[in-house]
């Protein structure tokens, strides 16, 4: 799956709730260890989600502290690194579009 392809279906959601793709782009570059520079070069260049998560340069050391159930699965028992990192995006995301403030998004 293409990450240029899911991202504005995050900007869209977070939109709908009156959130901003600016608060998109720091929950992922918080995620990610990102610029918003790299993170437009990778939204550009069309990488899959894969590559989009190996060229990541530093998942935050926060990631442990997001839990809870997305899509129907506990996101403590993803075993698949991979899915496990999407997983995290998916609920950073849903957790902005509920309303929740920036500092308990970040795990401040």
């Amino acid at each position: 799956m293409i990450f240029a392809g899911v991202y504005p279906h995050y900007v869209t959601k977070a939109e709908k709730k009156n959130r901003t793709k600016a608060e998109v782009d720091e929950i992922i570059c918080w995620l990610t260890g990102y610029t918003l520079e790299s993170l437009q070069k990778q939204i550009d260049t069309k990488v899959d989600f894969e590559t989009f998560f190996e060229k990541a340069p530093q998942l935050n050391e926060n990631v442990s502290k997001i839990t809870g159930v997305i899509c129907g699965y506990r996101i403590e028992e993803i075993e698949d690194p991979l899915m496990k990192k999407v997983r995290y995006l998916d609920k950073l995301i849903d957790e902005l579009a509920k309303g929740k403030t920036m500092d308990k998004i970040l795990r401040k």
